[in-house]
């Protein structure tokens, strides 16, 4: 019996667990010797990956509106450069040069003209109320509030079109040293000595709209501009003394020439300038003198003609 009991008993007899096969018995984690208190590791990973995903959820969140803003600002800038050096929108506010233009037409300004490209008779130019024109009509009260506030500052990049009261916008008939008059033999204007025929007169207007014929010639740095409804547009006529010194626009002046109509949709269109109307016209047959004028003080608007 003595043999039999040493070959199956291969470890002590004394009725105790081994401490090994006390912790493989015991269920997991809750030993009270593992320092969890009780708690599944299982839990704890769970809440660590929630909390996790929810970080990485609002830094992704942040990233994007980063990403927003960053565009927004980038656009705006880009906008404001394209507004200052390029191009820059305005509306029509008047029916001066219809039926070119109507009234609420929007239209793009190239402000590469003048300066890197030269004027042209024909072309079609914004540009600030030279010498009073405008004359003293009280100042539009802004639009009041937030909505006021993003409609100037989407204006002040470029974003908007510009519906400033001081500037007008009209067709350049004479360049500096040309000698224009109106009207010759068969009621159109002449330029150096050419009678033209313009095209895009207003239907049922004529050449002088009416209005006192004139003869001059236009002084150096200076253009002789005319709407295109002539019986309806205050331009160079109204404003000079007969000379050309006073009714002309200063080159230094001009915003810009308009390219294209870019609103309403069925309104757009190129505003090319018409080569077949000027084409003959010689170029002046000496140079211009510089002339000097008195300006009186600039006055805000609301409007223009």
């Amino acid at each position: 019996m003595s043999h039999e009991t040493h070959e199956q008993g291969g470890g002590p007899q004394t009725g105790e667990l081994d401490p090994d096969e006390s912790r493989r018995s015991s269920p997991r984690g809750r030993s009270g010797d593992d320092g969890n208190d009780g708690y599944d590791d299982d839990d704890l990973d769970e809440g660590d990956d929630s909390e996790g995903r929810g970080r990485a959820f609002l830094r992704n969140i942040w990233g994007g509106i980063k990403e927003i803003i960053i565009i927004v600002v980038m656009a705006m800038v880009l906008s404001f450069v394209v507004k200052t050096w390029l191009i820059q929108a305005f509306y029509i506010p008047s029916g001066s040069m219809e039926n070119t233009l109507m009234v609420d037409d929007r239209v793009i300004v190239s402000k590469l003209t003048p300066g890197p490209v030269d004027l042209s008779r024909g072309d079609i130019v914004v540009f600030q109320d030279p010498d009073h024109w405008l004359g003293n009509l009280p100042a539009a009260p802004p639009e009041p509030g937030v909505r006021g506030a993003i409609h100037r500052g989407l204006q002040f990049v470029g974003l908007l079109p510009d519906d400033s009261d001081d500037h007008l916008i009209k067709r350049v008939i004479g360049l500096p040293g040309d000698h224009v008059v109106c009207c010759g033999k068969d009621g159109g204007l002449t330029i150096n000595g050419v009678e033209i025929t313009e095209n895009y007169i207003k239907p049922g207007d004529t050449p002088g709209g009416g209005k006192q014929p004139f003869d001059i010639v236009v002084p150096a740095g200076r253009v002789w501009v005319m709407g295109d409804h002539r019986s309806d547009s205050s331009d160079s006529r109204f404003h000079d003394d007969g000379t050309g010194a006073t009714g002309s626009v200063p080159i230094a002046d001009i915003t810009g020439r308009a390219v294209t109509i870019v609103w309403p949709v069925d309104h757009v269109d190129w505003l090319s300038v018409p080569g077949n109307v000027y084409g003959s016209v010689p170029a002046p047959k000496s140079t211009p003198k510089a002339t000097t004028t008195t300006k009186p003080a600039t006055t805000a608007t609301t409007t223009a003609p």
